[in-house]
């Protein structure tokens, strides 16, 4: 049986679709936390406290989070396979890049469920 290498590989219209989708994730969010601040009579350390520990927000955030990442990954696949000829050096930088934004999220959900 013989199979299909290209089904096997991501293409240029998920990549497009990701893209968008995630982008459109991090405005929603990044308007609602704009909107909080400019709403918001007095920021203290309770407000912000009480908006986090909202079961929705920290929902929000995660999923916001997760975008973030997708859209990092794909963006530096993107810039990488373009800029970067060597393939030894590629691969190290994706890794690297990739590990720092799973890191990143890592990070955001432990200092979220902190909260």
């Amino acid at each position: 049986m013989v199979l299909n290498q290209a089904t096997l590989k991501r293409d240029g219209v998920q990549d497009y679709v990701s893209l968008r989708t995630t982008a459109l994730v991090i405005a929603a969010y990044a308007v609602f936390i704009v909107g909080y601040l400019l709403l918001t009579p007095e920021l203290t350390f309770e407000a912000w406290k009480g908006l986090f520990s909202n079961l929705a927000v920290k929902a929000a955030t995660i999923v916001t989070l997760v975008c973030i990442m997708v859209h990092t990954r794909i963006g530096l696949w993107q810039v990488l396979t373009d800029y970067v000829k060597s393939s030894t050096m590629r691969s190290v930088l994706g890794f690297v890049l990739n590990l720092m934004a799973l890191a990143y999220v890592a990070i955001g959900l432990f200092v979220l469920w902190g909260v």
